[in-house]
């Protein structure tokens, strides 16, 4: 488990991470999310000890990370896939990590399989592409068998069979009853892996919540139906409360009444339908809602920066 109690990070007068605290469990994945300068990168900094709070604390398994006679069988990381020496190959690397660790040598060629990296495990780690990086990482956080998995972007590079790879790594990781805290911006991946939320904004928790509650929270409440008789279905389902707007000649927009309501209108008075369906948010378009105040940096609009270009 990975508590975090009212930590804070200062840089001169700069609040890095703002009396933050959350809770990751055992036996589920978590996203950590956040806009770029949310703090997500420092809080997991001082998780494991690379940074010193300024204030509050943050431990694995009731310790802080220091404390951990052992630490890299408490916790296992991913945080910066390139900080491996490059001359070294994957095979030395990881060897010199479990020797430092008290971790035997047959856990090396177990997590180089894991990874896939058989047919590289000798090549220097300075020849690899993006993605077999990330593998090696994932590898080297996976070495000491952690009961804890804290990684940062692991499927940054990674091609489809890759992302995949890591998608049923962590619900197998979850599913033994493991912690798992993935901090990721890929949205609709954090979404299939995800059962758990905590999102910052400039170094403050805005929400510690299930991915299906914060969907729903964010979720619409209209219903698309679709009918050859569109203007005779406008008129029956028209009454207090009820809004409801064309999108084309045949699609209505509803709003006031649910899908099953729709449907029994529909079915009493015959008129057929070809869709009906309740509207729903995806996670980006929900996370984009509630950081739209935190984001640090705004992007123009793509015409503008055409027109400037221009």
């Amino acid at each position: 488990m990975i508590d975090v109690h009212e930590l804070t990070k200062r840089y001169g007068d700069k609040t890095a991470v703002d009396e933050l605290s959350f809770t990751v469990q055992p036996g589920q994945v978590t996203g950590f999310l956040g806009p770029n300068g949310a703090g997500k990168s420092t809080t997991m900094r001082m998780i494991i000890g690379l940074d010193a709070p300024t204030s509050g604390s943050a431990t694995v398994n009731g310790r802080r990370y220091a404390e951990h006679a052992a630490p890299l069988q408490e916790i296992g990381t991913l945080l910066e896939a390139k900080a491996v020496h490059s001359g070294r190959t994957a095979f030395n690397h990881l060897l010199a990590l479990a020797q430092t660790h008290g971790i035997p040598r047959r856990r090396v060629d177990e997590v180089i399989e894991l990874a896939g990296l058989q047919t590289v495990a000798h090549k220097r780690a300075g020849t690899f592409s993006l993605g077999m990086g990330q593998r090696l990482g994932i590898a080297a956080a996976l070495l000491g068998d952690p009961e804890v998995v804290m990684l940062d972007e692991p499927v940054n590079g990674l091609d489809p069979e890759g992302v995949l790879w890591v998608r049923h790594l962590l619900s197998g990781l979850a599913a033994e009853g493991r912690t798992v805290m993935l901090s990721s911006h890929l949205m609709s991946e954090t979404a299939l892996i995800a059962d758990q939320l905590v999102i910052v904004g400039r170094g403050r928790l805005l929400a510690d919540t299930t991915v299906d509650d914060f969907i729903r929270q964010a979720g619409r409440e209209d219903v698309k139906v679709a009918t050859t008789q569109a203007e005779r279905l406008r008129a029956l389902l028209s009454g207090p409360g009820v809004t409801i707007t064309a999108t084309t000649a045949e699609e209505l927009v509803v709003l006031g009444l649910d899908a099953h309501r729709i449907g029994a209108i529909a079915a009493q008075h015959g008129v057929p339908l070809y869709e009906l369906s309740q509207q729903t948010v995806s996670l980006e378009a929900a996370f984009m809602d509630l950081t739209s105040d935190s984001v640090e940096y705004h992007s123009a609009p793509a015409d503008t920066a055409a027109r400037r270009a221009a």
